[in-house]
Order: structure tokens, then sequence, then C-alpha cells
């Protein structure tokens, strides 16, 4: 379907969350998720950052689990002014966040973590035995973020 797609007859809507002047945004959950694209030789991570209080998705990214695409990630998340961050062990998360900012464990992820078993719920192609998967990286990304946009967002698709 991408393949017969032409750029010029595509529509696309870009939408930024945004908070009101005085924000109580102070603390964020960051997490990873995995699921893969064609074969579990191909992994495809989800980044995303959500709002401590209200579980609110701030932002996500795809790619690899490497320290460049959670950088992308934070550098989507700086407009918010997160004071502190809460996140599992992994190493990137140690690498890039002030230690007075970042808090490791599991009692503060909890909400992140429940999004990923809403996920994996909802979208199969993210579940982890399944015959339901993405082919290509584009369609995975794309399925998943249109589900993103319209259930965590609000924007209709």
């Amino acid at each position: 379907m991408l393949k017969q797609l032409h750029p010029e007859t595509v529509e696309v809507e870009m939408c930024l969350v945004k908070l009101p002047e005085k924000s109580n945004l102070q603390e964020s959950e960051l997490d990873e998720m995995w699921s893969y694209v064609g074969k579990k030789d191909n992994p495809r991570w989800l980044w995303h950052g959500i709002d401590h209080r209200s579980g609110k998705v701030l932002a996500y990214v795809f790619g690899r689990r490497k320290d460049e695409v959670f950088l992308h990630l934070k550098a989507l998340l700086e407009p918010f002014g997160i004071s502190h961050f809460y996140t599992d062990g992994w190493g990137a998360y140690e690498r890039h966040l002030e230690v007075q900012k970042h808090e490791v464990g599991k009692q503060n992820t909890q909400k992140i973590e429940s999004k990923h078993t809403n996920l994996r719920a909802r979208i199969k192609r993210l579940a982890r035995r399944t015959i339901c998967f993405s082919k290509t990286e584009e369609m995975h990304d794309l399925v998943i973020g249109l589900f993103i946009n319209r259930y965590e967002f609000g924007v209709p698709v």
C-alpha cells in the first residue's frame, strides 16, 4: 500500500500536545516497549514518556534500543520542563539523565507499564505470541503511531 501512494497525494496533519500556561507537569515516566518487524531477529522499540500524574502520553519515538533514539525522545520532552524522571534500569537513562532528576525503580513506573499492557491487548502486532505482525518498519510505526494519536492525543484518524 505504501508503495502505491504518491507523496503529493498524501495529506499530513501534525499536532503538538500543548500544556496550559501554568502546568503542574513536574514528573514523567519513561520506558521502552519491544516488538518486532517480520521476525524476532528484527526488534523494533517504542520509546515513550507519560505524565506521572495523569498518565497522558507526552511524546513517543520508534527505533532500536540505542542511546540516540532515547536522545530523540528526550529532545521531544524538553519543552515540557520536566523536573523528575522515573525509569527502569536501562543504561541509556542513567547515561543521559541527571542523577538528581532521575529515579530508577518499579514503584513509580506503574502507569507506563499499565499502558504497555493496554497497547499489547489492543494492538495484536504488539502481542508477544501472535500470528499478526508487521512486515515493514514503516507499516509497524504507522499503525502504532495512528493508534497512539487517536486514543492518546484525540486526533481523528
